[in-house]
């Protein structure tokens, strides 16, 4: 296996197993060499069980790393970006695209921005707009059904059909998408999947939906989808090995109520790892 180098630029969440601190473990035990640019820094994630967080802002910082990464020649394989704290920072990162593109770079693009057909707090449509250009100049985005909704303009529904969800892959192909992994695809209450259109071929893989949701569930599926991507797996290939370790990890933190502002992902790294061989 070639060893890859993985960019991923997202915020630190110090307490929380999300953004960050699951990226980098997870697509390391993938075999990759991670670097991390990251576009904040909070005590805790934003759940409101916390209370109060504190938070450093780093766009500043983001064309200064860039720059000493160009001229000490550093290249990477792939940029993975995850939640960005503001029209500036995807800004920025169109510029790092530009500056580190290469014939052999993958770019995956995560729009963390929204869920359950609510825009995050503190983002806007001129938010929405800036994700739109940068979710164009990706290779693969990974985008739930409220960001596709978001990024196409199409309306949301909470229940819907497989026509719904081939009107949002066309409509993320419109802004020009080239492979698209949607999550959160569920036609009934009791089972979930990801649609996948990779190389304009359309599948989908669907798994059982347990009854508890967790904070950080999408940066585990994103993390573990460029881990196995990168590895040489296809589109639908990598979105089933992240579906089965997110759902392992969500299994693994069921029975303890106590911990509830994310999963156990880490004691099923070796689940994820077996997978890949």
């Amino acid at each position: 296996m070639a060893y890859k180098r993985i960019l991923t630029i997202q915020d630190i969440s110090c307490v929380g197993q999300c953004s960050l601190t699951v990226a980098l473990p997870v697509l390391s035990a993938a075999g990759h060499e991670t670097a991390v640019l990251p576009s904040a820094v909070l005590s805790t994630h934003t759940a409101p069980g916390f209370g109060d967080f504190t938070f450093r802002d780093l766009t500043d910082d983001i064309p200064l790393i860039a720059a000493h990464w160009k001229k000490q020649k550093i290249t990477f394989d792939a940029v993975y970006t995850g939640y960005l704290g503001s029209a500036k920072q995807i800004g920025y990162v169109k510029d790092l695209l530009d500056t580190f593109s290469g014939k052999e770079m993958t770019v995956f693009v995560d729009p963390a921005m929204a869920d359950d057909g609510v825009l995050y707090t503190g983002l806007d449509e001129g938010y929405v707009k800036e994700m739109r250009s940068l979710a164009a100049a990706a290779d693969l985005i990974l985008p739930n059904i409220t960001e596709a909704c978001l990024l196409t303009g199409i309306r949301y529904r909470e229940t819907y059909e497989e026509n719904y969800i081939d009107e949002l892959l066309r409509g993320l192909m419109g802004l020009g998408a080239k492979n698209i992994i949607l999550t959160g695809v569920s036609y009934n209450e009791g089972s979930t999947g990801i649609a996948v259109l990779e190389e304009g071929r359309r599948s989908c893989y669907t798994h059982r939906k347990l009854k508890r949701s967790s904070h950080g569930t999408g940066d585990v599926f994103a993390s573990a989808f460029v881990g196995a991507y990168m590895r040489g797996r296809s589109a639908y290939d990598a979105a089933k090995i992240a579906a089965d370790y997110t759902l392992k990890c969500i299994e693994n933190t069921a029975d303890d109520p106590s911990h509830w502002y994310g999963v156990k992902f880490e004691p099923v790294l070796p689940y994820y790892i077996g997978s890949l061989q």
